[in-house]
């Protein structure tokens, strides 16, 4: 995967070759950054490059029988050099003997980033048809990389360690993988891609160097939909403009069965049935919410938060400091004026405690019929 695969960063495209031109690759390196402004891409894109895969004409490796042969690798996945470390789940039916490692999933890792690399976790756990269990890097994956990593290179080169969300790595694993870090095997670089470092060891933070990325550019995006996806321009715009430097929303806008477009029709449902003070309909709506998963659910309130947000800030008539679609700002002309200084701050808080209780699997009915007829009271302040 080339750089100019990856959409925008240009200047952190220009900071990580300058690591090589200067020979300050470092041993460990971790991309970090908001969701969807394309750390993955990077990391594949530098991965390519310290493998072989040429940069404007140019390649790490000498021949070009050798640059040849590493980028018809690369372009599927399959680099004897480029080890891929991911979280996965236990198949239900699979024996407690079986030691769960990435490479069980490695038709479906393969198969997903074929289709390019801008992902999200939920787009994994739905190829891995896991349904409602965690994804987990588990202790054996650890085992395995030292195994492989302690192999010579087979090209003679680099050998990278691509780590796709360490912070879901199970404890166990966690140590282990401290120990490579702090004794890495000759030629290895690994690439942690993290959403979350917070959540990694403190110990594991300070022994690789943090790389951010920052939310793409919306003129890049608008550039990318326009040319990838044929987008007119002036939509392009305002896709890119509604999508807050994240690619990944981008294209969740031009779903139009995204989704999002579920969630807007259900704000919607609520605001105008707590409105009208319809006790019997906002029922009905609480319930049929409750029927979804949790962590549909939480992202279901964390969109709705994002609503009350846009509409709070359309009454400002600035449209620099508004991220809205067509259909969002169109029911915003009518219902803004009811999100004002008066009741913005209790509706978040209201929204923030669900899915704090969501989350510690308190009654989803009670909970959203809680949040429902609360709204009533906030939207007459």
């Amino acid at each position: 995967m080339q750089f100019n695969e990856v959409i925008g960063q240009r200047e952190a495209e220009q900071r990580l070759l300058q690591l090589v031109t200067e020979q300050r690759v470092p041993h460990a390196l971790m991309f970090t950054g908001p969701m969807g402004s394309g750390k993955m891409a990077l990391a594949l894109a530098f991965a390519s490059y310290l493998l072989g895969e040429r940069h404007d004409g140019e390649s790490l490796l000498q021949s070009s029988a050798m640059v040849q042969n590493a980028e018809a690798m690369l372009r599927k996945w399959q680099h004897p050099d480029l080890h891929f470390s991911y979280p996965v789940i236990r198949p239900k039916g699979t024996s407690s003997d079986h030691k769960i490692v990435s490479d069980d999933f490695s038709k479906e890792w393969h198969e997903l980033l074929a289709e390019g690399p801008y992902f999200t976790m939920d787009q994994w756990m739905t190829r891995m048809n896991a349904e409602n269990q965690q994804a987990v890097i588990y202790e054996a994956e650890s085992d395995a990389l030292n195994h492989k990593l302690n192999m010579k290179s087979s090209q003679g080169g680099y050998k990278i360690s691509l780590i796709w969300l360490p912070e879901r790595m199970n404890l166990t694993s966690a140590n282990k993988l401290l120990k490579l870090l702090e004794e890495p095997p000759m030629q290895t670089v690994f690439l942690l891609v993290s959403e979350e470092p917070e959540l990694l060891l403190e110990t594991i933070r300070s022994r690789v160097q943090r790389f951010d990325v920052r939310r793409i550019d919306i003129d890049d995006i608008t550039r990318a939909l326009v040319e990838k996806r044929g987008i007119m321009e002036d939509d392009a715009h305002r896709i890119a403009r509604a999508s807050a430097g994240n690619w990944l929303k981008a294209i969740e806008v031009l779903d139009a069965g995204n989704e999002n477009r579920q969630f807007f029709d259900l704000f919607v449902i609520l605001m105008r049935k707590a409105y009208t003070r319809d006790i019997r309909e906002l029922k009905k709506w609480s319930e049929a919410v409750a029927a979804f998963g949790r962590e549909k659910q939480r992202r279901m309130l964390g969109y709705f938060m994002q609503m009350v947000r846009e509409n709070f800030m359309y009454n400002f008539q600035q449209e620099e400091i508004r991220y809205m679609t067509r259909e969002e700002e169109d029911f915003a002309q009518n219902f803004a004026r009811f999100v004002n200084e008066r009741n913005v701050v209790e509706i978040a808080e209201m929204m923030q405690r669900t899915i704090r209780d969501i989350g510690q699997n308190a009654n989803a009915k009670i909970q959203f019929f809680n949040l429902a007829t609360d709204m009533i009271i906030y939207l007459r302040r």
